[in-house]
């Protein structure tokens, strides 16, 4: 048709041709390199075979997987917590309908963080939501949540240290890039609400993610954070203790069932040791390449166990069981989250107009 305008974001056919290709190449070589670190490199680093951990796993009675379940639900939970502090008028039902869409979908593909992003937007928009509060509400909760990853490891140290124990060159270097990321993101993201350079250039990236999965996305995520500087500031500044306290909860009761797994399948390690390998794994999750850091998040969790002297077998059967609610579990939840998101009703096309005015 003449006259037509070109796409939003300026991509011809071609270039959205050679994204495709690249984006499945990403997907193709991601699941291959978590199915070969699971099958392959988790049992070779941890010193065991799978067979050794079904043998183990097969006395996990029913009782227990329904509390470890319990548990991951009630972590989910506490995450609402930082949603609803990052979001005015987001309820808790609708912010863990939001958090599980987005994780399922996170969990599935390498690089699904980004189609997570998409989904949260998408979903959060259909509700009323102006892309304001979507863009506020990512950027922050973002933000917290590396943060709280890398907190981790430092404070693994500083036990293990207390503690007389011997730190593992691995776990220094681990905690020291830690520290210097940590101390990068808050920079950063000081200059991201404090200068409207910062704020473009971190829109512009987060434009670029949600464009690798939504055809046509513009500079809208661009174009409202530098336009929002004064209201994310405003959010940090009324929810950070909200936002701090649920990824408190949600972490502290991934580190019980984490201790619980690992006792289940017979690990008898220092409460310090188990935090630091706990430690590891959440740092890990950040690994980008495979869906969620399966199979590298394993594998670094199972090596830390065996090193300080748990038994091999024990030790992936615990990971390898901590994963299955903590990654696995979460699909089933999304897709019970998508099913729950088609029944609720959407804004009409009036709210939706002036939602974004």
């Amino acid at each position: 048709m003449t006259g037509a305008s070109p796409p939003e974001g300026g991509a011809d056919p071609q270039q959205r041709r050679s994204s495709h290709v690249v984006r499945v190449l990403q997907v193709t070589v991601g699941l291959g390199l978590a199915v070969g670190m699971l099958w392959w490199g988790l049992p070779h680093f941890a010193k065991t075979s799978w067979s050794e951990v079904w043998h183990v796993l097969g006395t996990v009675p029913l009782w227990k997987a329904a509390l470890f379940a319990g548990l991951v639900v009630g972590g989910l939970y506490c995450y609402t917590f930082v949603m609803t502090g990052a979001m005015q008028g987001l309820g808790h039902v609708r912010a863990l309908i939001l958090n599980v869409c987005g994780s399922s979908v996170s969990n599935l593909l390498p690089g699904g963080g980004a189609i997570g992003l998409a989904a949260t937007y998408s979903i959060a928009k259909s509700w009323g939501f102006s892309a304001a509060s979507v863009t506020t509400m990512a950027v922050v909760t973002g933000v917290w949540n590396v943060l709280a990853r890398v907190a981790l490891p430092i404070i693994a140290v500083v036990g293990l240290a207390w503690g007389a124990t011997d730190l593992p060159p691995a776990m220094r270097e681990a905690a020291w890039a830690a520290v210097l990321s940590g101390a990068a993101i808050v920079v950063l993201f000081a200059l991201a609400i404090g200068t409207d350079r910062g704020a473009r250039q971190l829109g512009r990236g987060l434009d670029r993610l949600v464009r690798l999965v939504r055809r046509g996305h513009g500079d809208s995520i661009e174009r409202g954070l530098t336009d929002l500087r004064g209201r994310i500031a405003e959010t940090v500044r009324t929810g950070w203790l909200q936002m701090s306290l649920g990824m408190l909860g949600f972490f502290g009761l991934y580190y019980v069932l984490f201790l619980l797994c690992t006792q289940t399948t017979g690990i008898e390690l220092p409460f310090g040791q188990l935090f630091a390998a706990y430690a590891i794994g959440r740092l890990l999750t950040a690994v980008g390449v495979t869906p969620g850091g399966l199979g590298v998040t394993e594998t670094g969790t199972a090596a830390a166990l065996v090193a300080w002297g748990a038994d091999p077998a024990s030790a992936m059967a615990g990971v390898v069981l901590f994963s299955i609610f903590t990654h696995f579990l979460e699909i089933p939840l999304g897709a019970l989250g998508w099913v729950a998101w088609s029944l609720m009703p959407r804004a009409t096309s009036d709210e939706l107009a002036d939602a974004d005015t």
